[in-house]
């Protein structure tokens, strides 16, 4: 899979794998994919059934760092199983229709398992540059290890960035926070409410995270109380025993978007009653129009609007300032507090690594919109930034590995081909 890289000869030699960390410069006779979570896993599947060679670079310590390492005890998959199943394994028959966090980690390591996908784990990429005198790609990182640090650069002639929507917590500056006092934490560190127990928590954001974070402290005899700043769609998980998502995605087959939005506000309407006297005003533009447009997700209710209703959970509204032990909302009310919780969001890293590059915004994610977001110039994909979930990152995963196979192939048979050529003439000076 890695060969060495001295002065970029076109054809390399193979070395040992356990001395790939003691070289300078490594060159990969494939792709290089930056990312080990789903998106990740997902195209080295489909690389792996072309038989083209890889190497997948990851900073955590392990697969799916996010799901392992940044995700709350209580958490299912808000989507039925085969809507976040990937390419070419589907979940076991016994798992039930929305799996827990844990069971979806099982699966994504059998996934691994079944084939053979062997990460670079402890290893950062500090820079990807396209190399125009080459026609390469340059990615340098830093891996970590128990004897140090080292410093690697890998040349390879694809770089596929999957290093997701939420490679990074957002954290927004709130005036006073320091002179607060109490314990303030991000949803990613949030595993239960067990540690809050008779806590008065404060929790900040009303998105997927935001709502199931107020329902477990309420579950665990915490009060919460939901900042929400804005207007948020919140539709039933389920509409008379189907999955809201999948009824969508039927509509939609049928209708057009703005139709199926207002069949699912009815819905929602008939389902939940009326959200907005609870705080909870919902936006002008329809759910999946918002998705579509502005990305945000609408909350998929498991129980949170009851605890709503009941006054369990308080709806209060943004934030104007801390003090100690206090907050002040924009209306004027101050409200004593013990802990903060901030679901606050999280947003994508390559900015910070990729460089010079049009393919990407200022905000981390590709500027063509789903499905055309995937391919780039110059050798660079995108995977899982279609924010469509699984199923997304899962139809760019098969385009990504189709398209770098056909050109992997063709270069493959090209330099066989000029090998070949080479010894025929070597042959005939004797």
């Amino acid at each position: 899979m890695h060969n060495i890289c001295l002065n970029m000869p076109p054809m390399v030699q193979s070395f040992n794998p356990e001395d790939l960390f003691t070289r300078r410069c490594v060159w990969v006779n494939g792709p290089v994919i930056v990312g080990a979570g789903p998106s990740g896993l997902a195209v080295a599947a489909g690389l792996k059934d072309q038989g083209v060679p890889f190497i997948i670079l990851e900073r955590a310590n392990c697969i799916v760092s996010l799901w392992q390492n940044r995700t709350y005890d209580r958490l299912k998959l808000h989507l039925p199983k085969q809507f976040c199943q990937l390419p070419n394994l589907p979940f076991p028959d016994d798992f039930p229709e929305y799996p827990t966090k844990f069971q979806f980690i099982k699966y994504l390591e059998s996934y691994a398992n079944h084939f053979n996908i062997t990460p670079q784990f402890n290893e950062t990429v500090q820079s990807a540059k396209y190399d125009e005198t080459f026609g390469l790609w340059r990615v340098k990182t830093i891996r970590k290890s128990h004897s140090g640090s080292s410093e690697v650069e890998y040349i390879c002639r694809w770089l596929i960035v999957a290093t997701g929507e939420n490679a990074e917590r957002v954290v927004p500056e709130f005036e006073g926070l320091d002179e607060f006092g109490g314990h303030v934490m991000h949803a990613c560190d949030y595993k239960s409410g067990e540690s809050y127990k008779g806590q008065k928590v404060l929790v900040v954001g009303c998105g997927n995270s935001g709502m199931e974070v107020s329902l477990d402290l309420c579950n665990h005899n915490a009060t919460p109380s939901m900042v929400v700043r804005s207007s948020v769609h919140v539709l039933p998980r389920e509409v008379f025993g189907k999955s809201t998502f999948e009824l969508a995605i039927m509509l939609m087959k049928r209708l057009p978007l703005w139709m199926v939005d207002k069949i699912l506000l009815i819905l929602a309407h008939l389902i939940l009653g009326n959200v907005e006297k609870y705080g909870l005003k919902r936006p002008s533009v329809g759910p999946l129009e918002l998705k579509n447009t502005a990305w945000k997700t609408p909350v998929l209710d498991i129980g949170a609007l009851k605890k709503i209703r009941s006054g369990q959970i308080k709806v209060v509204p943004g934030i104007k300032r801390f003090w100690q032990g206090k907050v002040e909302l924009v209306d004027g009310k101050i409200l004593e507090i013990d802990s903060v919780v901030l679901a606050t969001g999280y947003r994508s890293n390559v900015p910070s690594w990729l460089k010079e590059n049009d393919m990407f915004s200022d905000d981390g994610v590709p500027k063509d919109p789903f499905p055309n977001g995937w391919k780039g110039k110059a050798g660079l994909y995108a995977v899982g930034f279609t924010r469509r979930g699984l199923s997304g990152a899962s139809l760019d995963a098969i385009s990504v590995s189709h398209d770098i196979a056909k050109s992997w192939k063709e270069e493959t048979k090209q330099k066989k081909k000029t090998a070949a050529a080479r010894h025929r003439r070597c042959m005939s000076h004797f």
